[in-house]
């Protein structure tokens, strides 16, 4: 089956929150984490990780995602969010400044945002519930490694189980079969060793 490139859908960045809890010195805290989906390719940013996000730290995350070099807002017109009050009116501006409008979700509508759904549901299953997170660090490591294997070395089904990175041919399929492993195992990549 072919996969219909639609020019809209590449107009597209969704967006989510969701919880993870570690443990610390303190004892557990719950982190929320932010991230931006790219609803034609499939692309995930991790926009930020917080104790207690606000409207200064979307602010900055805002800035940070229209950087007209390296921003993952480059090129795109909307951005779907739900009624989360952590989407402020100054984020909303920050975004519109680079031509991004802001469009929000009916209430009680989950299905409208199934792309970042998805992915939610995706890093939870695959990663984060198989886990006991000890500090800060350990999870944001976690999540920076599950991203690079999403991208790089995880096929993708709504992409006709293709890798949104493509691999590097070596041209000859005889060589060793190798596995690269993440995450002490837990995520896998096999894959042909140059003949």
């Amino acid at each position: 089956m072919e996969r219909v490139s639609s020019p809209a859908l590449a107009q597209i960045i969704a967006t989510d929150f969701f919880t993870v809890e570690v443990w610390t010195c303190t004892g557990l805290k719950r982190l929320i984490v932010l991230f931006f989906i790219d609803i034609s390719t499939r692309r995930v940013e991790i926009g930020g990780i917080a104790h207690s996000p606000n409207g200064l730290w979307m602010a900055q995350i805002a800035r940070n995602l229209i950087d007209a070099v390296d921003g993952f807002f480059t090129g795109k017109r909307y951005l779907i969010h739900d009624r989360d009050p952590l989407y402020t009116n100054e984020f909303i501006d920050i975004i519109a400044g680079c031509g991004v409008d802001g469009v929000k979700l009916p209430a009680k509508s989950p299905n409208l945002n199934a792309y970042a759904e998805r992915f939610v549901r995706t890093i939870k299953e695959d990663c984060l519930n198989r886990m006991l997170f000890f500090g800060e660090d350990m999870l944001r490591n976690t999540i920076r490694e599950f991203v690079i294997h999403y991208h790089e070395e995880r096929n993708h089904q709504a992409l006709d189980n293709q890798l949104l990175t493509k691999p590097v041919r070596n041209g000859d399929q005889r060589g060793r079969l190798r596995r690269r492993e993440r995450i002490g195992g837990m995520l896998n990549y096999y894959f042909r060793e140059a003949a």
